[in-house]
């Protein structure tokens, strides 16, 4: 797996990616914490507000820097959104006020919602070999699990040693150093595109784009299978370790510890998997898993604690880790297919606000739990997710092609033409076109002047 950074240009964004990640993880950590200086009790609603926020910005903005994408270089525009970020994460210490935290993480995540997409349709067209692409992929998979296991690590060590305004230091730092990467990387310019309207049609193409291609609203499918999964785990763990099962706070980390070794082990596997297998069978054969698992959960949450609660939670929940993994990982691959190289950007920032529209649905309903119970709210979850996998399936044609061609729109059909009208005037056919010598020219020219006939009959008479 680790050939594909042979590639220079790779291994500086790759790197650009990792630093960026733990730098963000270190801003999570200092949030919760500035939240909690700011507003006492009150932080878990800052921090809620806080992540919503992400969320739309996420959806809203993504798709506009795809329709923008093709006037800005790729790195300009990535190096923008490094020092945006930064900007935004060195201002987070000083702040005094609530709004002022909602307005920070706003600009912050809205330039997340820029970059994220732009590497995401960067990377396919710096490794187009398709094995090392598929390489690529579950190397980005790695990056976002380890950096979850990581990043709190690192917080807890750093924070023996200073307050934890430094750890927006270091979130500052590694975006900087991010943007340095891009800068010394020669990435490929943005493709030439012909679209007509504005911003706004623009903006909506990638979203239409992905709504006619079956295959790719199966992918949006899935998505929402992953999201309704996912948010059972990172939204209702700590309910489930705690209130539930009524272990100790420590349990937590190692309950999200295991989604994140099940992503991680498939994510080493996938590339050697989908040599054998095609992208359909790997991603529906994964996404059916999900439905049971989560029923699993639920049945789980419905009975009393046993000895055997603990292990079978873990082995629950890197199940489906590994699942979303399983799912996740090859969309890239999907999209690099379905898409002519020109629109790839258009269409992972249309990918990439979808996925996050149905986080932002699911999270809310996995939050009722405090309400209605855990064993209530991890079933509709789980009955989400069949429905999602089940249409993902239907959506998804059996017997689909590798690629598919671009097609460009038919063009509108001609008008009729009035009767009595006169027809217009046609160009002369294209094997009239000849260059002619002078002497021809000339007697042409002089016998129509005299009326004379030319000997040139219109073959369309």
């Amino acid at each position: 797996m680790l050939s594909v950074l042979r590639n220079s240009a790779y291994r500086r964004l790759f790197t650009a990616q990792v630093i960026a990640l733990v730098g963000t993880g270190l801003a999570t950590v200092a949030l919760s914490l500035l939240a909690y200086d700011l507003a006492g009790e009150e932080a878990s609603a800052v921090l809620g507000t806080a992540f919503t926020i992400k969320m739309i910005a996420y959806v809203t903005i993504a798709p506009v820097i795809g329709a923008v994408a093709d006037r800005i270089p790729r790195r300009v525009l990535m190096t923008a959104m490094d020092l945006i970020r930064a900007g935004a994460a060195a201002a987070l210490p000083f702040v005094s006020e609530i709004w002022q935290i909602h307005v920070l993480i706003f600009l912050l995540q809205a330039a997340s919602a820029a970059f994220t997409p732009t590497f995401q349709a960067t990377v396919p067209e710096i490794l187009p070999a398709e094995g090392d692409y598929t390489r690529a992929l579950s190397m980005s998979r790695l990056a976002y699990d380890l950096e979850s296991l990581f990043s709190p690590v690192l917080a807890t060590a750093l924070l023996t040693l200073a307050p934890y305004d430094w750890l927006f230091a270091g979130t500052t730092l590694g975006f900087l150093a991010s943007a340095a990467l891009i800068v010394a990387t020669a990435l490929p310019g943005p493709a030439p595109i012909e679209r007509t309207g504005g911003v706004r049609a623009k903006a909506l193409f990638g979203i239409r784009l992905l709504w006619a291609t079956p295959r790719l609203r199966a992918l949006l499918a899935l998505d929402l299978a992953v999201a309704a999964a996912g948010a059972v785990v990172l939204v209702d763990t700590v309910s489930l370790v705690r209130g539930h099962l009524d272990r100790p706070a420590g349990a937590v980390p190692l309950a999200l510890g295991a989604y994140g070794a099940g992503s991680m082990v498939t994510a080493l596997l996938l590339p050697r998997l989908l040599r054998r297998s095609t992208d359909r069978a790997v991603m529906l054969r994964a996404a059916f898993v999900l439905p049971p698992a989560l029923a699993a959960g639920a049945a789980l949450t419905a009975t009393e604690p046993r000895v055997w609660s603990w292990p079978v939670l873990l082995a629950v929940w890197a199940m489906i880790g590994a699942a979303c993994s399983a799912v996740l990982t090859p969309g890239g691959r999907v999209i690099r297919r379905s898409t002519a190289g020109a629109d790839l950007p258009a269409a992972f920032a249309a990918r990439f606000s979808l996925s996050h529209g149905c986080w932002l649905l699911t999270y809310p309903m996995a939050g009722l739990a405090a309400g209605v119970g855990l064993p209530l709210t991890v079933l509709v979850l789980a009955a989400v997710c069949l429905c999602a996998t089940t249409a993902a399936a239907a959506l998804w044609p059996a017997r689909d092609p590798d690629r598919l061609d671009h097609v460009h729109p038919a063009p509108p059909p001609r008008p009729a033409r009035t009767p009595g009208r006169p027809r217009p005037a046609r160009p002369p056919p294209r094997e009239l076109h000849r260059p002619l010598s002078t002497e021809v020219v000339g007697d042409l020219g002089a016998k129509m002047t005299e009326g004379a006939p030319t000997g040139y009959e219109d073959p369309r008479e």
